[in-house]
């Protein structure tokens, strides 16, 4: 990981307990992180913007690894500021079967709870990933919007899970 990326953000470290949160999938269903306790590890992948060149890149990345990421018992889902029907759409056009989350409203609630808005107002590009008993286990927020994570590192911090 770069070492201008952050390992913490605003309001959350690594060995604290994940904040729990609903939130509407883009195909309208209600999407509980507390489902997952004792079940499956998490990943939350914070992004931008919907249709961006670099989301646009990051995601099909995960759909591409999904097979990988349940053989370490994890479920991959993103967030973004962006409606439900504009994830929707890009899901679509993505061929993505990953949930994609919506923090459309109230604007930016868990965006907030997880301490990664950009100054700029929209979600930083940002990772967590989320043991079975609901402790953060890793954090990786990128120092620029414009880079994607590494997704090696990311399957590094699920090896050690």
């Amino acid at each position: 990981m770069d070492s201008k990326n952050r390992t913490e953000t605003k309001t959350l470290r690594v060995g604290d307990i994940a904040p729990d949160f609903t939130l509407k999938a883009a195909k309208g269903e209600q999407w509980h992180l507390k489902d997952f306790r004792g079940k499956k590890n998490v990943v939350l992948a914070f992004v931008p913007f919907a249709f961006s060149s670099v989301c646009s890149a990051q995601l099909p990345s995960y759909e591409a690894e999904l097979e990988r990421f349940h053989d370490f018992d994890t479920e991959v889902v993103s967030i973004s500021m962006d409606s439900t029907y504009a994830l929707n759409a890009w899901s679509q056009a993505m061929h993505t079967t990953f949930p994609l989350l919506s923090d459309f409203y109230p604007q930016g609630a868990v965006v907030d709870l997880y301490g990664v808005r950009h100054a700029a107002g929209m979600p930083e590009r940002a990772l967590f990933v989320i043991d079975k008993e609901g402790v953060i286990r890793y954090i990786e927020v990128q120092h620029s919007p414009g880079e994607m994570p590494d997704n090696e590192d990311l399957f590094e911090s699920l090896r050690k899970l």
